[in-house]
């Protein structure tokens, strides 16, 4: 066990973590800074030399000066149930006065009550540079809001909104805040949808209704069969262009903030 305390400051301190895929190289940096007034000899070791490249294994650090060195876990099949028991030790002494010949030698001469070490854990994360649960959440909460069951006539077309500057700002805001804002917009897009939905209801009913009026106008005021006038379908249930618009409008406010 090494007497003397660590001189160098060593990040990360506690784990090395390797974030995968690892069916190639995976790197994870270790900086090593020397904020004394003396020299320093390092020498990085590891319980699985075959499983992992150092780069470089060891040096000489300066006086203030710093070191990162690229420590790079070879592809190999990731077995989930495979505890990893890695670890990794960074061992310093100080360096002695004038050029160094030898390193090994060197370390091969030193007294061990001069030995500085530090361990460290490999921690291997399957999952890899994945997004934060907020927005992940926040995502599939769209995506239901997409789903939704929408009915639309098939022959009215989607007027196209174009968002305004102000609009298309997002708002710098992190965490509960942006959750929160987050929910309130997802329960303005349902109202919306349900309002949608209210309007269609309306709309069939309205269609209903005004072609029992035209068939009973036509049942009582038909001519005789020398004077019937044919009456193309499409004039009968024809609504009022103003309904059309009014759901051409809502459906457009509707898909610009979806898509915002």
């Amino acid at each position: 066990m090494s007497k003397l305390e660590q001189v160098l400051l060593i990040e990360p301190s506690n784990e090395l973590v390797f974030r995968g895929p690892f069916n190639e190289v995976v790197t994870a940096d270790l900086k090593l800074t020397n904020p004394s007034d003396k020299r320093v000899c390092f020498k990085v070791k590891t319980t699985a030399p075959k499983r992992y490249c150092v780069r470089p294994n060891s040096g000489v650090i300066e006086s203030k000066g710093s070191v990162t060195v690229a420590v790079m876990l070879q592809p190999f099949d990731y077995d989930p149930n495979e505890k990893n028991k890695h670890k990794f030790m960074v061992q310093t002494m100080f360096a002695p006065d004038g050029k160094i010949d030898n390193q090994e030698q060197l370390w091969k001469d030193v007294s061990p009550d001069q030995l500085m070490d530090s361990k460290l854990k490999c921690v291997l994360d399957p999952t890899g540079n994945s997004s934060s649960q907020s927005s992940v959440v926040a995502e599939e909460k769209v995506k239901a809001v997409k789903q939704e069951n929408v009915h639309t006539r098939p022959d009215l077309p989607i007027p196209r909104v174009e968002a305004s500057p102000a609009s298309s700002q997002k708002p710098n805001v992190t965490g509960g805040d942006s959750q929160k804002r987050q929910d309130e917009e997802i329960r303005r897009l349902k109202d919306q949808i349900n309002l949608l939905k209210e309007e269609n209801s309306n709309i069939k009913a309205e269609e209903v209704r005004l072609r029992k009026v035209a068939m009973s106008d036509t049942v009582s005021s038909t001519p005789p069969p020398s004077q019937r006038v044919e009456v193309p379908t499409s004039q009968a249930s024809a609504l009022p262009p103003y309904v059309y618009l009014i759901v051409a409008l809502i459906i457009g406010i509707l898909l610009g903030k979806i898509l915002l």
